[in-house]
């Protein structure tokens, strides 16, 4: 057997294992990649850490460190009440809201996880509020980001143009961009509607008060609601939770700050989270108390298992493995259907730019022969690769996971995860049924 059929039966055994045994993926994820690179791939412990998503650890723990805070001291209550007021009380709308903003940011320039970790907590708070399903506002949210993602201007546009261009093939920069705004769009309208956006809206107009008073705030949902949404009506918020106080200025504004620092500046969103974090605990240390206790450790642990294990597939070469066997099949349709399942596989777990630039190379040599429609197939390849990102062990997965407050946050993990297996198993041959199968370019 190959090394590379190895590790992925030991991939296998590990989800099977923290399925059915409630044990942390990620510190399986470890165990596999010491074992799987030490015994399989002869890598020593640098080549084993060499997967480690130092990154993602810093931008997980200072977001939701940075986000603790803004709970504790009722900076998040504030947002939810002014989101409320803005959209004049229709609840329902602020899912819409929160996927036209995160598609705006990343559209202008901001690296898809940038723009999840700014709108996320945020997001996530009023469904926690107002008895909205996370998995319906969490999808929103990710869904969201890769609808403006491949815009002319934007990070991966620009990433995946360029490789196209490298690679001498055809490309449209308009067509890769409607292709993922459409999809993503289709997608979260379908997610609105089966988590319950229709009976949202009916719930939520009887909770809301006269025109320009100030809404009813809902029960959070209870740790068993799974997708439903069953909001109960609670008092009034008080002048405790809608005032500006001191703590809550100064947590706006480094709010501001971080989103002023990442798109404007382009600065790192973990550490520009966690310095600010450290900025209001030193001003305010009673806030920083409750707040450490709920950085997300357990989930922390669960994805930078998993991505240092996929790190180590990545160095013994599976990936490109897997890819160059789909590549060197003889039937081009077939070869691109694969291509797309296997862009939203490994995407659902590593970086899904990457990715895109090892596959669209893999398809050069069929796209060159005129057998497909190069337009078509990186269109394809772009939504199939990044719809994906709902996936918890994603960067915008995870860091929806994390965010999400009072829920049970196994649950929720699970919902993401299976959530994610739907998108993996759907969304690839519709993109290649919709954009390749026709020819496009």
């Amino acid at each position: 057997m190959s090394p590379e059929l190895i590790s992925i039966l030991v991939l296998v055994v590990v989800f099977v294992i923290a399925t059915t045994r409630s044990v942390n993926m990620g510190a399986l994820a470890f165990a596999a990649a010491f074992g799987v690179g030490g015994l399989v791939a002869d890598l020593d412990a640098d080549g084993i850490f060499a997967g480690f998503p130092g990154d993602l650890f810093v931008v997980l723990v200072g977001v939701t460190y940075l986000f603790a805070i803004a709970r504790a001291n009722g900076t998040t209550d504030w947002l939810v009440h002014a989101a409320v007021r803005l959209v004049r009380g229709r609840v329902a709308l602020i899912p819409w809201v929160m996927f036209a903003l995160t598609g705006a940011l990343t559209a202008i320039g901001a690296v898809s996880p940038a723009a999840v970790a700014i709108v996320a907590p945020i997001a996530l708070s009023f469904a926690a509020r107002y008895g909205i399903s996370p998995l319906l506002m969490g999808a929103m949210v990710v869904h969201g980001a890769q609808a403006g993602g491949f815009s002319p201007i934007s990070i991966y546009g620009s990433i995946v143009n360029g490789i196209v261009e490298r690679e001498n093939l055809p490309g449209n920069e308009v067509v890769l961009f409607l292709s993922s705004l459409a999809a993503n769009l289709v997608i979260a309208g379908v997610v609105f509607l089966v988590c319950g956006g229709l009976k949202l809206r009916g719930d939520m107009a009887a909770g809301i008060r006269a025109a320009g008073a100030a809404p009813v705030p809902q029960r959070a949902a209870p740790r068993d609601a799974g997708l439903r949404t069953d909001p109960t009506p609670a008092p009034t918020p008080s002048t405790e939770t809608t005032n500006l106080t001191p703590s809550r200025i100064a947590t706006l504004t480094s709010l501001l700050s971080l989103v002023v620092a990442v798109l404007v500046f382009d600065l790192d969103a973990g550490l520009t989270a966690i310095t600010l974090a450290v900025i209001l605990s030193t001003l305010w240390p009673e806030d920083s108390r409750k707040a450490t206790g709920q950085i997300a450790w357990p989930t922390v642990l669960l994805i930078c298992g998993v991505l240092t294990y996929i790190g180590v597939l990545d160095e013994m070469g599976t990936i490109t493995w897997a890819g160059e066997g789909v590549g060197n099949i003889g039937v081009p349709l077939l070869a691109a259907v694969l291509l797309c399942y296997i862009g939203a596989l490994v995407s659902a777990f590593a970086s899904s730019v990457g990715i895109m630039g090892a596959l669209i190379p893999l398809a050069v040599p069929f796209l060159e022969r005129g057998e497909i429609g190069a337009i078509g197939m990186v269109a394809a390849l772009a939504v199939s690769a990044t719809v994906v990102d709902v996936s918890p062990f994603s960067t915008n997965g995870a860091l929806v996971l994390a965010a999400a407050p009072d829920v049970d946050r196994e649950r929720f993990f699970r919902q993401l995860m299976v959530y994610g297996g739907i998108v993996v198993a759907v969304v690839p041959a519709a993109a290649w049924l919709v954009m390749v199968v026709p020819g496009w370019g």
